[in-house]
């Protein structure tokens, strides 16, 4: 059974600020029904609850070596959804209110990468391919690489790194370089972690895994070129071979309308005209007009620019007046805050703004919406608009990124499409597509045949998972071909469990030592 060792700085139902702590917990999930040992590893915080805590076991303690430092390092475990779990403890980083924005995060990441290479020994597993997510394990491939490659423990471990947002990097001063990551000036190079003259640990993360991955393969397009590449478009488009894009997809066991225990009234494709109670409920609940036949729009998101607010808020009046009720739900930059709130005391009966962000609100409204709103500026996959499907809400969005894979827009033509788009990050082409949305709407043939559509549509992690099979198929080939270890597939096949790809001969060097790594 091949072994794949997750390493995240955040994961579902433990603490998580977004998707990537979804789709951390619930990929691994997948993958274990698939055959692949998956396990996950992330930062042992204070705000995970005292009761999780409680169940966790110490495995060990030890020491890691932080340039002329040892800190402590305690390895903790425990076992969620038939999912092994570990966790790295120490309190004088992860002991602390929130996540992410400290300021000495990248001690805080440089140590939590560290120590997942130095625990490995300790676990009673030993992974083949560790996979890395995002800025906070950036510094994962660039240790194993420059402090461990030489111990026969470490030799044959490959690293695949998944970009969640290219925008969040992980950049600090250069003075970490020596009194932190213990690392020559050799690797402050713009071949190595250097970055406008800081270290960048998400390009560390770029140049020294195996393989690297992003959440959709519009995405993985767009990030190569100056608009969407976060100032890195010219290292990921020299790693463009090495680089794809495999969608996200959601828990069906998790968010599921037929059972969901946060619903006002559960429900089915073959049952979703009950969809309207859980409606008249959340109106009710909310203070809006209680009126079944209105159109319901939710958006769900973090308050910040990149997801469309200043579209939103451009046209709200007009969308507001187009018979249509409104609930936007999150929590992000203050002066969006303040500006849904004031809006929401001015249109009390349509508009409803709830902030923070509640997780039992969320699965009530999108049961409740007609239309799920996501008109994001840019958008690496989304997961809102997969969950928004599953529950009979049609998605409204920009052709971006995931949005653009998951989303085709309807043809009344052809009959095609699981929801809305437009094209040009214009706030008038948004007004103009959530009221064609709305036209449809109060077309019940049509509308019906969507919502019974897009409930039936599989965004399960089913597929995608085994496209990440794939994945480490070729890295595992590869490993055996670089160390030759292997002449022909029936070799490699002897050494590892896994399904041979049918491109196989393509990744065997017709002599040997041809390949290039």
């Amino acid at each position: 059974m091949v072994k794949v060792l997750f390493v995240a700085g955040e994961a579902a139902p433990f603490i998580k600020t977004g998707g990537l702590g979804d789709v951390v917990a619930s990929l691994p999930k997948e993958l274990r029904q698939q055959g692949i040992d998956a396990r996950i590893i992330i930062p042992k915080y204070g705000a995970i609850s005292e009761k999780i805590k409680n169940r966790m076991t110490t495995k060990t303690a030890f020491r890691v070596p932080m340039s002329w430092r040892l800190q402590y390092c305690g390895l903790e475990e425990l076992e969620h959804d038939g999912v092994p779990f570990y966790f790295i403890d120490n309190e004088y980083y992860f002991k602390r209110a929130g996540i992410y924005g400290h300021y000495d995060d990248a001690e805080r990441y440089a140590f939590f990468s560290r120590a997942v290479l130095e625990a490995l020994p300790y676990m009673n597993f030993q992974p083949q391919i560790i996979h890395c997510h995002d800025w906070h394990s950036g510094m994962v491939s660039v240790f194993l690489t420059a402090h461990y490659r030489s111990n026969p423990f470490y030799q044959r471990i490959r690293t695949l790194f998944t970009i969640h947002n290219l925008k969040y990097q992980g950049v600090f001063s250069k003075e970490i370089m020596v009194n932190l990551l213990d690392l020559g000036w050799e690797y402050f190079t713009p071949s190595g972690v250097e970055f406008y003259d800081q270290v960048n640990f998400m390009k560390g993360g770029l140049i020294f895994s195996d393989l690297l991955n992003t959440v959709s393969p519009t995405y993985a397009h767009e990030i190569q070129h100056a608009y969407f590449g976060e100032k890195l478009e010219g290292v990921l488009a020299n790693r463009r071979l090495d680089l794809s894009g495999i969608v996200n997809g959601i828990d069906y066991t998790n968010y599921n309308p037929a059972v969901d225990p946060s619903l006002f009234v559960n429900y089915d494709w073959q049952t979703r005209a009950r969809k309207n109670k859980n409606k008249v409920e959340l109106q009710k609940m909310l203070g809006l007009t209680v009126a079944a036949d209105k159109p319901l729009l939710f958006m769900n998101s973090r308050l910040i620019e990149a997801k469309g607010l200043d579209l939103v808020l451009r046209v709200l009046n007009e969308i507001l007046a187009s018979d249509a009720q409104m609930v936007i739900l999150g929590q992000g930059d203050e002066h969006y805050h303040h500006t849904l709130w004031h809006a929401a005391w001015l249109h009390h009966d349509r508009l409803a703004a709830i902030i923070p962000y509640r997780e039992d609100i969320s699965r009530k409204a999108y049961a409740a919406s007609d239309l799920f709103l996501m008109p994001s500026r840019y958008e690496p996959c989304g997961i809102g608009q997969l969950i928004a499907m599953r529950y009979g809400s049609l998605p409204v969005v920009r052709e971006t990124g995931g949005l653009n894979d998951t989303v085709l827009s309807y043809n009344e033509n052809t009959g095609q499409g699981n929801g809305f788009s437009f094209t040009n990050y214009n706030a008038h082409d948004l007004l103009a597509t959530i009221r064609r949305a709305i036209s449809f709407y109060h077309n019940k043939e049509v509308w019906n045949k969507l919502t019974a559509r897009v409930m039936r549509t599989d965004n399960s992690w089913r597929v995608s998972a085994g496209k990440y099979r794939e994945l480490y198929n070729k890295l595992y080939v590869e490993e055996y071909i670089y160390k030759g270890a292997a002449a022909s597939p029936e070799t490699i096949l002897s050494h590892t469990d896994l399904t041979i790809p049918d491109d196989i001969e393509r990744l065997i060097p017709a002599q040997e030592g041809s390949y290039a790594h």
